[in-house]
């Protein structure tokens, strides 16, 4: 694993598929969040906050550049946390070998697609 590309999509999970961001709370959208409370908006709960660039980059490539196999590894691997890591297996249609193979394709997919962007 690359660890920066490891961060990045550790923050990618975080800002656009974990449960905060899903459901309740408008998912940050501030319209949304004051017609759930009446047209009030209450400060206490979590702010509107733009996903950062890199996350979108992220999405992105994950959604349109990576093979469906790989695609499966890193939504399994960052934003499946309640699973036993043998239903990941399972579910990616692998083996332990296999699937840490097809995440470090994946991380090294990422690596040069972000650095072609910067580039």
């Amino acid at each position: 694993m690359i660890k920066e590309i490891d961060s990045r999509l550790r923050m990618w999970a975080e800002e656009l598929h974990s449960d905060f961001t899903k459901g309740g709370l408008g998912g940050g959208n501030m319209v949304a969040m004051m017609m759930e409370s009446n047209g009030q908006l209450i400060r206490g709960r979590r702010a509107f906050r733009a996903p950062l660039e890199g996350s979108l980059d992220i999405e992105l490539i994950v959604n349109k550049h990576l093979d469906q196999p790989l695609a499966t590894v890193v939504r399994e691997h960052y934003c499946n946390h309640d699973t036993n890591m043998r239903l990941k297996y399972a579910h990616c249609g692998c083996g332990r070998d296999t699937y840490y193979q097809r995440l470090h394709e994946a991380h090294l997919h990422i690596y040069y697609m972000l650095m072609g962007k910067a580039a």
